[in-house]
């Protein structure tokens, strides 16, 4: 079923195109996004449905409920899309009870797919990744994000900024090169060292913290604990990473 999910997104994307100049009012973002995302979300949704029926539906920023579902963000970044800004990937992940079962993320703008299966590994367009070997983090290119609506989670815009604050004395740059789960899969690939982010984003990063499983990185909240999608923050880490990356948001805290 991989394949079929990698043929749908691929086809489907290929024919968005951004604005030919970035909204001047949030009315005018609105529409555009809506332009696009509608019918597109419409296409994946009866594409998907036709070869899992009996899957339901979830949309971005819902909670997971149990059982099976499809969680699809159609511009995922589509801030830097309707700005005309190449950084956005169109995103789908199977889930089944909370947890990812498999996952695709394809940027069109790059022609290229990141896919994962449970237990089968990740690819980047058909080839296994695997993260950095860094075992230092004065050597670390890692990225941040936040999660949508930021400000409706108490204290979060807080805590990243006291992260950014620790991080970037400790590591050779920190950029925010969004989507969210683009950046967590180019952990998974080595071109990042580390990906975090507090607050909760669960349909942001249900998918993405597959591909970096899969490939070998360190899936876990900025403290060291196993993420799940109800957790308030997440760390992506090369393994070498890891641990030195989590000693550095705790003491943040």
């Amino acid at each position: 079923m991989l394949k079929s999910v990698i043929d749908i997104v691929e086809t489907l994307a290929t024919g968005i195109r951004a604005p030919e100049r970035p909204p001047t009012s949030l009315g005018e973002f609105a529409e555009a996004f809506s332009a696009i995302d509608d019918p597109l979300s419409a296409s994946l949704r009866a594409a998907l449905t036709g070869i899992r029926p009996d899957v339901g539906w979830v949309d971005e920023f819902e909670d997971l409920p149990g059982g099976e579902v499809w969680v699809v963000d159609a511009l995922d970044g589509a801030v830097q899309f309707i700005q005309g800004l190449p950084q956005y990937c169109v995103s789908v992940t199977l889930v089944r009870d909370g947890e990812a079962e498999l996952a695709v993320l394809h940027s069109p703008w790059l022609g290229e797919t990141y896919a994962a299966r449970r237990g089968e590994g990740a690819r980047r367009n058909g080839t296994l990744i695997e993260p950095s070997r860094k075992a230092s983090l004065t050597a670390a290119a890692a990225a941040a994000g936040q999660p949508p609506f930021v400000t409706k989670q108490p204290g979060v815009a807080e805590a990243a900024g006291r992260s950014l604050t620790a991080i970037l004395g400790e590591v050779a740059a920190v950029r925010n090169l969004g989507p969210t789960s683009w950046q967590v899969a180019d952990v998974a690939a080595g071109r990042l060292d580390l990906f975090w982010q507090y607050g909760r984003d669960a349909t942001n990063l249900v998918g993405a913290s597959l591909i970096a499983r899969e490939a070998g990185a360190v899936v876990t909240t900025a403290d060291g604990a196993p993420w799940t999608p109800s957790a308030g923050s997440f760390l992506a880490a090369a393994p070498g990473l890891h641990a030195a990356a989590v000693e550095i948001l705790r003491q943040a805290e």
